[in-house]
């Protein structure tokens, strides 16, 4: 069933939509479609570090049967910030940013999830990549039980230049992974943090772990190798909590 809230179709309408500075998530453009118009939009675009993707015209009538005209905008539920000016006011306001960044995280019920424990726990904002992520719509609302409203949502063309700032203002990148020796309960996380979630098939990109500053693992005591990466994240930021915490 359409949901025609969730997304804008045709050409004008989408560039319509990209000049008033709509939230939009991605684009879906038809394979091999080009024009003028079409290159507006694809400029447009880029300015606003919004992905496009090139799909078949069977993806495109499967969201809608109307004349679509090649070109489906899904919009976002939130409008992104900057995740540079969120840590600026943190730090102007003396506080200890605690932020949380998804790689690869492409499951919207995980990414739901995540938020929701992101948001009660209290940390002040989700970094997302632009590319290869879940989409922020309708179902990212309903799995984070309505947290996303209450959170800071923060878009990035690339991930590792992002944290690579984040890192260099003074937070320390904190990524969970198999690949560690230290048990999370074992690292300082009172200290200005991002922590690094990963898909759960490939992980954190290794680009990033070199980055980190720390590298922490949750012991698996059963026979399933490893957590869903939604309760990992809950686990990890209650230890931040914990830590952080005088109760």
């Amino acid at each position: 069933m359409e949901n025609t809230k969730d997304f804008i179709f045709g050409t004008r309408p989408v560039l319509e939509a990209l000049e008033s500075g709509k939230p939009i998530d991605k684009i879906l453009l038809k394979k091999g479609l080009s024009s003028e118009i079409i290159n507006e939009i694809s400029t447009h675009a880029k300015q606003q570090g919004i992905p496009i993707q090139r799909v078949p015209q069977e993806k495109l009538n499967r969201i809608t049967t109307k004349n679509h005209q090649g070109i489906i905008a899904l919009l976002s539920i939130v409008e992104f910030q900057p995740i540079e000016e969120i840590v600026h006011q943190l730090f102007c306001k003396g506080k200890n940013p605690l932020i949380v960044a998804l790689d690869q995280v492409t499951d919207v019920r995980n990414l739901g999830s995540i938020i929701r424990s992101a948001e009660c726990s209290g940390a002040n904002a989700i970094l997302v990549p632009s590319k290869n992520s879940a989409r922020l719509g309708g179902d990212a609302v309903k799995t984070s039980a309505g947290a996303i409203f209450h959170l800071s949502v923060c878009r990035t063309h690339s991930l590792h230049i992002s944290l690579k700032n984040l890192k260099n203002s003074g937070l320390q990148i904190v990524c969970a992974t198999e690949k560690a020796s230290q048990l999370y309960y074992n690292h300082d996380f009172t200290k200005p943090t991002v922590l690094v979630m990963g898909a759960e098939d490939t992980g954190i990109s290794p680009d990033i772990l070199r980055l980190a500053d720390g590298l922490v693992k949750i012991p698996v005591l059963g026979k399933i190798s490893s957590l869903n990466v939604s309760n990992a994240a809950t686990v990890l930021l209650y230890e931040a909590v914990r830590q952080r915490e005088p109760f």
